[in-house]
């Protein structure tokens, strides 16, 4: 019998970034960590086989694999993991004596202690420039005294084929004579399929067509059947109901700002009168309906917060559709409250990125 490849998932939230891993039959994801109660509750549910570490991640490590699985250093093939980034505002030379990298230095103490042949760091665009340009490079070095060969890319969900423009920078480390390449993409100008012909970015209307356009708790069944790949895929094994697609209730003020917003509209586009004083260069925005999303966040049932409202009626995003949006079908479970759900969901990789670094990965070991 094939020995599967073994992985831990650290800062794990829902599973996004392993979420390809946990589907393929040739890995075997050994053990999560997530600090967050309901995200490690949604983790568990949706992979029941993984043994999830609600904890924080100064207490988790070897020690605790050792105990419950016999694993000692070197038996894990795969360390994934995006801690979450802090912004500093200078990075000394070495990041491992820096108490603000206090989460990277937890990711570097377990790449340490577990010594697996690879590794996916996932992290904000923005690291590239944070503390003056440093952090990056200086997580990289870190990295490399263990004996890593180490790279990194900018990567888009869109170009492999989820329905949003989301950037994110994937480091990947190897050893052992292991030669890694990044993915090569699948979706958008750039693309090579086919025989050159392109396989365009996923719009809004491809991913969200077949939902109910006023979802309620009365209305919870599809509007229409699958209208293409994508929304099979998002279908698939879930049952005939849909499940979270709820949105909150807004007041009149917000509901007018909402109904006079055109397409892809912001507050520049509202008379003075209803136009709001204060927000985000993204707040109080329309989506379109012919175009990738822009980047989800955390707050995409919020219009104050982000650009977030349905291209064509008057409504922020449903959880769902937010779901939807970074590539969870349809039967993936959230837990606790719409906020708490949205995190869940805002703060993921896409599942469809996920599967784009399963393939890559798989390239390089078998």
């Amino acid at each position: 019998m094939k020995t599967k490849v073994k992985i831990v998932d650290l800062f794990a939230g829902v599973g996004g970034l392993s979420y390809a891993f946990a589907q393929d039959l040739d890995f075997e994801i050994i053990a999560a960590n997530e600090i967050l109660p309901n995200m490690a509750k949604a983790y568990k549910l949706n992979h029941p086989s993984v043994k999830v570490y609600c904890k924080d991640i100064v207490q988790f490590g070897l020690n605790d694999l050792n105990k419950d699985f016999s694993i000692s250093k070197g038996s894990i093939d795969i360390v994934i993991g995006g801690p979450p980034c802090q912004a500093y505002s200078t990075v000394g030379k070495r990041l491992i004596d820096d108490p603000r990298g206090k989460l990277f230095q937890e990711y570097f103490r377990i790449l340490k202690e577990l010594d697996p042949s690879i590794f996916i760091f996932e992290n904000v665009k923005g690291l590239i420039s944070m503390g003056d340009g440093f952090l990056l490079p200086t997580i990289i070095d870190l990295f490399s005294t263990l004996g890593y060969t180490t790279q990194f890319k900018t990567l888009n969900a869109a170009d492999y084929g989820a329905p949003q423009m989301r950037e994110r920078v994937i480091i990947v480390g190897s050893k052992r004579g292991i030669k890694y390449k990044f993915p090569n993409q699948t979706h958008g100008i750039n693309a090579d399929l086919f025989n050159n012909k392109t396989s365009p970015h996923l719009t809004l209307k491809e991913a969200l067509s077949d939902l109910p356009l006023n979802p309620n708790e009365d209305v919870n069944f599809y509007m229409t059947e699958p209208q293409n790949e994508f929304q099979k895929l998002m279908r698939m094994n879930a049952s005939d109901k849909i499940t979270e697609h709820t949105v909150p209730k807004n007041n009149p003020t917000l509901i007018k700002i909402m109904e006079l917003l055109p397409e892809g509209g912001t507050p520049k586009d509202l008379p003075i009168d209803i136009r709001p004083s204060s927000g985000f260069g993204n707040s109080y925005s329309r989506l379109w309906w012919n175009r990738p999303s822009t980047t989800l966040t955390r707050n995409f049932s919020t219009p104050s917060s982000a650009r977030c409202i349905h291209p064509l009626v008057a409504r922020p995003l449903s959880t769902r559709e937010g779901a939807r949006i970074q590539g969870f079908p349809d039967n993936y479970i959230f837990c606790g409250s719409r906020s708490e759900k949205n995190l869940q969901i805002g703060n993921a990789v896409s599942p469809f990125l996920s599967k784009a670094l399963l393939s890559s990965i798989k390239k390089c070991i078998f």
